[in-house]
């Protein structure tokens, strides 16, 4: 391995840049207590990734926004989010990823009871989700999307 080749897998690994992850999940509103199917999908940018696994991490939040004037004592704008729920869910165990290889993997994963997505006129809660592959240094990951969560009944 050269010089340079060993920046790149260096750079790689600060950037999650070693492979590119993509996430697709069925059905498209997901409800609490039924399972989601999830699909990740990592391909290597050229190199080899040894991973500790396949990850989908799942993300929900409420959040607030009053605009200035949106109530008496609003003199200015407020934005806050505050974590409902975090949490990482494994779809598949440690692999190597060759150089230039796609590997897809399914899975299943549950919301949790009691937290639907919803939108008020200031409060909205919200659910992101991402496939992840963990690496050495920043693990490659597909960004958060967003899924609607619903309630059945």
């Amino acid at each position: 391995m050269g010089f340079f080749d060993k920046i790149k897998g260096a750079m790689n690994a600060v950037t999650g840049g070693g492979a590119r992850v993509t996430i697709e999940y069925n059905p498209p509103v997901a409800f609490p207590g039924e399972p989601l199917y999830v699909r990740i999908t990592a391909q290597s940018t050229g190199g080899e990734v040894k991973s500790g696994g396949i990850f989908v991490d799942v993300w929900g939040s409420e959040d607030v926004h009053l605009h200035k004037g949106a109530a008496p004592n609003v003199q200015e704008p407020i934005h806050v989010t505050h974590t409902t729920f975090n949490q990482a869910y494994p779809i598949a165990p440690g692999f190597v990823l060759a150089p230039n290889e796609t590997k897809v993997f399914d899975g299943t994963i549950t919301f949790p009871h009691g937290m639907p997505s919803y939108e008020g006129h200031h409060v909205k809660h919200v659910w992101t989700v991402r496939g992840r592959v963990e690496a050495f240094g920043n693990d490659p990951d597909s960004g958060y999307v967003p899924i609607r969560v619903g309630l059945k009944g």
